[in-house]
């Protein structure tokens, strides 16, 4: 289990600091009170630090040494300190710490959970950094590094693409204006054509001498604008936010898309998918496979357990079939205990197996709700022949369904 390392000694402080992360992030603290427990807590091997909270001034190592040996130890460092001046800041920035936040209230102790859970999600989040200049590039690299993001590189805009086609989830580029074959701002057009700013965020960088170089790469597609040379702290900021919109676009368009109990797709982003997949599918001949799924008996659990357990029922499910279809397949919950699913290549010689699989699967499941075990069993209608409409393939899966339903449920039926 990944933890955050707090070397504080003050233990009300500590206290304080401890209960917001573990309450709002729900991420383990250890808490170090002096440099010899933080020495024995990094040594302690159970022990996965994803980032550090270090009192510049600390009992024991009184002028950052606690600093020097937990970065040392490949773990970022966020300093929290009562004292700030430009020396000190500029000493703090010379060691490569994440960020560092004053002792001055509880809306820094807020900022200081904020960037405990930035870090926390970065080893997810991909960015890619282009520049010709390979010191430049190593350099912001470098700073992500510091703040564990996957970082890619890239010294020119053609390589950038090629890089961006094999890695679709990129959430961030950086890029410079001037560089060879392809410049900033046409890398931008190119990126723009198939990712839009809700999707994928720009952040253009230069030491171009026009005052317009921010308005120029903004109006060409780009989210953010930096002017080289930057302070550090400036760059984190600028990433930070960039990210966290994206994130925060995701999060409102996953609401609208997903059903709220069993957080598979709902009714009208499958239709909306789907559709997609069977035009695709039209184009280029593609063999696709419609199936329609339902809970035999459901009212019954409802009836029996009550409608708590038949939610837990429902989500049982759901993980099931989540778990066992690809993330370019489509699993979405219709309505009640029915489900709907499209999936795309997949061998008319393996769709048999794949879904008698499941079948078992679920028929095996022990379902525990309300200290009672719940045994389900689901019916299905499966169509894999391409017909002349979407409408058309859900109508004879669901035929099929009922056919499952009629024939003594725990079945699948094929068209």
């Amino acid at each position: 289990m990944r933890a955050v390392l707090l070397a504080e000694d003050s233990k009300v402080l500590a206290a304080a600091i401890k209960k917001q992360i573990e309450s709002e992030l729900k991420i383990s603290v250890k808490c170090a009170y002096n440099y010899d427990e933080t020495i024995e807590y990094l040594n302690d091997n159970r022990n996965n630090f994803f980032a550090a909270i270090v009192n510049y001034h600390f009992t024991g190592a009184l002028d950052g040494q606690a600093i020097d040996l937990v970065l040392s130890r490949g773990v970022p460092v966020i300093v929290f300190t009562g004292e700030f001046n430009e020396e000190l800041q500029k000493r703090l920035w010379e060691k490569k710490v994440a960020d560092y936040v004053l002792k001055d209230g509880t809306l820094n102790i807020s900022y200081l959970v904020s960037i405990i859970q930035r870090i926390y999600r970065n080893d997810k989040i991909k960015v890619l950094v282009v520049d010709d200049s390979k010191i430049f590039r190593s350099h912001i690299s470098k700073l992500l590094a510091v703040h564990k993001y996957i970082v890619f590189e890239a010294a020119s805009g053609t390589e950038a693409l090629d890089i961006i086609n094999k890695n679709p989830d990129i959430k961030l580029i950086i890029t410079d204006y001037e560089m060879p074959k392809m410049d900033g701002l046409k890398l931008i057009k190119e990126i723009r054509k198939k990712y839009n700013k809700e999707e994928l965020s720009v952040i253009g960088i230069s030491s171009y001498g026009s005052e317009n170089m921010s308005a120029i790469f903004i109006k060409n597609g780009a989210n953010d604008f930096l002017n080289k040379p930057f302070q550090s702290e400036e760059f984190y900021c600028r990433v930070s936010q960039n990210v966290e919109m994206i994130e925060y676009i995701e999060a409102v368009r996953d609401v609208s898309n997903r059903d709220y109990l069993t957080k598979l797709y709902n009714r009208r982003y499958f239709f909306e998918a789907a559709a997609l997949i069977y035009a695709n599918a039209m184009r280029k001949n593609i063999e696709i496979t419609l199936t329609m799924l339902d809970i035999d008996f459901f009212k019954k659990v409802n009836d029996t357990y009550g409608h708590d357990a038949g939610d837990i029922v429902l989500k049982e499910i759901s993980s099931v079939l989540n778990s066992s279809f690809r993330q370019s397949d489509v699993v979405a919950r219709f309505g009640g205990e029915e489900f709907c699913i499209i999936t795309s290549n997949m061998a008319k010689t393996n769709v048999r197996s794949h879904f008698e699989d499941l079948l078992k699967k679920i028929e095996d499941l022990e379902i525990k709700a309300n200290d009672k075990i719940i045994k389900i069993t689901v019916s299905m209608g499966v169509c894999t022949k391409l017909l002349d409409s979407l409408d058309s393939m859900i109508k004879q899966a669901d035929k099929m369904l009922y056919k499952a339903k009629e024939t003594g449920r725990n079945r699948i039926c094929y068209y």
